[in-house]
């Protein structure tokens, strides 16, 4: 099983990269946003208690994250392997993912950085918001985002970066070229599904 942390800043292209991963490779794809409304909608215990936090506006507590990780990962016991997408956010996140998996038998074995010079991105998610209609894609807000993104995840970055695993790719090609770019990393520990 090949598992895969995928990471980028609003507007670097992590969702359409992920689902071309996903796509090539016959990987499973773990967002946690999904993941958390889908136990939500079906009335699961880790549901019941992750609604609890989310009708109160707070963040779902990591436990409840990770059990979420395990049943879906507990679901599909013949997948090839795994693409996160938006966690691990944070170091204690990754560290509690680590246990996880090696209590599965298996680990993270790369993670990928898609990286955008700023003025890139805040002209990509301006664009977006015109086209989209989204009010919150102003430039005050974007780079609010950007920062806030890079203070968040640069630990988890330092983190996988001390075992080895992280790779920075540079996202501000086409996304064929990006793909391209990206897949010579994952050729190295699977192959695309023909």
């Amino acid at each position: 099983m090949f598992n895969l942390v995928l990471f980028g800043p609003p507007g670097s292209g992590k969702g359409t990269q992920s689902e071309n991963i996903v796509t090539t490779y016959n990987l499973q794809h773990i967002s946690t946003g999904d993941l958390l409304r889908d136990e939500v909608s079906r009335h699961t215990p880790l549901g019941t208690e992750a609604r609890k936090y989310m009708d109160q506006g707070m963040l779902v507590p990591d436990e409840v994250v990770i059990g979420m990780i395990s049943s879906k990962i507990d679901d599909i016991p013949d997948a090839r392997g795994f693409v996160f997408d938006g966690f691990p956010r944070t170091r204690t996140q990754a560290e509690a993912l680590d246990k996880l998996l090696e209590f599965k038998h298996t680990k993270i074995h790369l993670v990928l950085s898609l990286e955008v010079p700023e003025q890139e991105l805040i002209k990509r998610l301006v664009t977006r918001g015109e086209t989209s209609g989204r009010s919150d894609d102003t430039e005050d807000v974007i780079t609010k985002r950007i920062k806030e993104y890079h203070l968040k995840t640069q630990p988890v970055a330092n983190y996988y970066n001390a075992y080895g695993k992280l790779e920075p790719v540079t996202g501000s090609h086409s996304i064929a070229d990006t793909f391209k770019a990206l897949s010579k990393h994952i050729n190295k520990y699977i192959l695309p599904v023909s």
